[in-house]
C-alpha cells in the first residue's frame, strides 16, 4: 500500500468514527425516553449534559453560564419555561449566545 492510499484509508476511518459518534450524540438516551428531553441555553458553565459545541468534548465541557449550544435534560414539557438570565431555555440549539 503505498502512502498515498494510506492517507485515504486513514481518512476514511476517520470519517466514518466521526459520523458514529455524531450519530450516537443525536441518539435518545435512557433518560429522554423516561420523560426528559434535551433543553439548550439552561446549564451552568461545565454542567451541561452534551452538546458543547467546536472545541469541547461533551458533557461538563460548557465554558459559559446558559450557554446556548450546550444543553441539559429537562422534564418533557418544562423546557421554554425555564427562565434564566439570558432568557428562556429551548428544545434547539441557541445560536450566539
Amino acid at each position: 500500500m503505498n502512502t498515498s492510499t494510506r492517507i485515504l484509508a486513514g481518512a476514511s476511518a476517520l470519517l466514518a468514527l466521526s459520523a458514529n459518534v455524531a450519530a450516537a450524540q443525536n441518539r435518545p438516551t435512557a433518560q429522554q425516553e423516561q420523560g426528559m428531553e434535551k433543553c439548550f441555553g439552561i446549564a451552568k458553565a461545565g454542567q451541561n449534559d452534551c452538546a458543547a459545541g467546536p472545541g469541547t468534548t461533551c458533557a461538563g465541557t460548557s465554558v459559559r453560564d446558559y450557554q446556548g449550544n450546550a444543553w441539559k435534560l429537562a422534564p418533557k414539557g418544562t423546557c421554554t419555561a425555564i427562565q434564566t438570565p439570558k432568557g428562556n431555555g429551548s428544545l434547539t440549539a441557541i445560536p450566539n449566545r
